[in-house]
């Protein structure tokens, strides 16, 4: 028999839920107590999944987090497993409803006098790294900044491939010798990095994708905004721009879109085109040796305290798990709103992970200008996904399934969570710049990439990424700093994660607690004190979103 009133085995995520979390693996037949009530477990339920509170009958409603979820599409035993079997997506519809909405800000005294070291722009904003960037306005030009990464992370002390260097040298000479290779190990422990030439440049960028030519001008004027939105970013303080000459995004539009997304743009921009080189030698050599004067200016930048109100922070979560709602996007949750308590700014983006929630969001929107035009851009992507023979309902993946995330709804409202209950004082499109203090909700994909792409555009300086299943995602010019939703996760996958939430499934820490303890962990890894882990592994994913049916 188990007491989960002691034990903690289960929770309820809303009073108004008709479902149950198993915090821990529950087996069939088992008596669980929760709240005064007793549930004899159907089915064997694992940890992450749901089980039925009630006697449920065909197309009768399930809430989880306070709002729909699904309904059943059979008569169903209370203490039964729910299953994509048994329960199918649904959502309530939403509108407009002029909502007085009311905040009850967390007390954030004790970080008044708060500051972290980070990189002041001319423009007013300040970064959390000195990166200089690496811009191709064209796919053809991949292979020269493949070239030129090597050379210049290699020489300057930024690569971090050199373990798997030794160890292929290793297995060269083992071969050569005619001795078994079988015997040869990679060394696990962490490189010795070469010291790197300039203290105060966090890292060489490269922007490789695969546009700028074909497909349609509006795609590449799409992607010239946001390669300029990158240009832009508080934390690059140079740029190298890498031209073929004919494609679409032509060198002048790139221009244009960076002084009318910031009319004060005054940072170093080189600009090569293979087409007026003498030879793509040339090209490469030149741009080479720019670059590296360039780096010795940026070098001199130092980092200076700032308010913390100077944050922008992107949520995010990807291969989420049962877990997500529960520990990780809640704990993130409440640091949202703690920055947005002194000041700062935070985005929340992945519009097909809102599928569900979207009359609180409403609701919570500070003008009916914001509700409009988030009402708008929710449903005109849910349209076009339909055009297709797809939906918001069709987002969840095999691995979310597999560990609690049946419907998409049930997805949406935990991944919700990590944007925590400030009101929506702006609603971003792609590429649109975050001004307003407070929370913004940005339209991307939710696609880890693509979204991730899309907040640092927006002027996220630092993204926190929640997942229950693991994913090594990180961003060329914004530091991406891993959540675990669970102990299990943080420990198996180390090298990938830089906080673990698990303290809060087993009781040993509160949402708050572990709130706090990850706006902490922002303050040091926005002053360069803590290095994330997707930082550490050049885990520079970048890929454009086009405007098509992504989900």
């Amino acid at each position: 028999m188990l007491n989960n009133e002691t034990k903690r085995l289960v929770i309820k995520m809303h009073p108004k839920d008709n479902v149950l979390v198993a915090l821990t693996d529950l087996p069939q037949n088992e008596l669980v107590f929760f709240e005064g009530e007793t549930y004899i477990l159907q089915n064997t339920t694992k940890a992450k999944h749901k089980f039925y509170t009630t006697d449920l009958k065909l197309g009768d409603e399930v809430t989880m987090y306070g709002v729909l979820v699904g309904k059943v599409q059979c008569d169903i035993a209370k203490g039964s497993l729910m299953t994509i079997e048994n329960l199918k997506h649904a959502a309530e519809p939403y509108g407009y409803r002029d909502i007085d909405y009311s905040w009850n800000a967390p007390d954030v005294s004790k970080y008044k006098n708060r500051t972290f070291n980070g990189f002041k722009r001319k423009d007013g904003r300040v970064g959390t790294a000195n990166y200089w960037l690496f811009v191709p306005t064209v796919f053809c030009e991949n292979r020269n900044l493949d070239v030129i990464k090597e050379a210049l992370q290699n020489e300057l002390g930024y690569s971090v491939s050199d373990k798997y260097t030794q160890y292929t040298h290793q297995l060269l000479k083992a071969y050569q010798d005619g001795e078994a290779i079988e015997s040869i190990d990679l060394e696990l422990s962490p490189t010795n990095h070469v010291d790197r030439v300039f203290k105060n440049v966090d890292g060489i960028k490269f922007l490789n994708h695969q546009g700028g030519c074909g497909g349609t001008r509006q795609d590449s004027a799409t992607l010239s905004a946001l390669l300029a939105a990158y240009a832009n970013h508080p934390n690059v303080a140079g740029i190298t721009l890498l031209s073929l000459g004919c494609q679409h995004l032509q060198v002048q539009d790139f221009v244009n879109d960076v002084k009318a997304q910031n009319p004060l743009f005054d940072k170093p921009l080189l600009v090569f085109e293979q087409q007026q080189t003498v030879s793509e030698e040339q090209l490469i050599a030149d741009a080479i040796k720019q670059t590296f004067a360039g780096l010795i200016e940026i070098n001199k930048l130092e980092r200076s305290p700032a308010p913390l109100s100077d944050l922008v922070l992107g949520v995010k979560c990807g291969g989420s798990d049962g877990f997500s709602g529960v520990s990780a996007n809640p704990a993130v949750g409440y640091t949202s709103d703690l920055l947005i308590a002194l000041g700062g700014k935070v985005l929340l983006a992945e519009f097909p992970e809102l599928c569900g929630v979207e009359q609180n969001l409403i609701d919570r929107c500070t003008t009916k200008e914001s509700a409009d035009k988030f009402i708008y851009l929710m449903q005109s992507y849910d349209a076009l996904a339909h055009k297709v023979g797809s939906g918001f309902h069709m987002n969840p993946s095999p691995g979310n399934i597999k560990d609690g995330l049946i419907t998409d709804a049930i997805k949406s409202a935990g991944a919700a969570k990590k944007g925590g209950t400030a009101p929506v004082v702006d609603v971003l499109d792609y590429t649109e710049p975050v001004t307003k203090p407070g929370l913004s909700l940005v339209c991307t994909p939710g696609n880890d990439v693509e979204a991730t792409t899309g907040k640092a555009a927006a002027g996220a300086t630092l993204i926190l990424f929640t997942t229950g299943l693991g994913t090594p995602t990180g961003n060329p010019v914004c530091p991406v700093i891993k959540v675990a939703t669970n102990s299990v996760l943080a420990k198996k996958m180390s090298d990938i994660i830089d906080i673990d939430c698990g303290p809060v499934i087993s009781g040993e820490k509160s949402i708050e607690e572990m709130g706090e303890d990850i706006l902490e962990y922002c303050i040091k890894a926005a002053s360069g004190e803590i290095i994330p882990k997707a930082v550490q592994l050049n885990q520079d994913d970048f890929i454009p979103w086009k405007r098509g049916v992504s989900l």
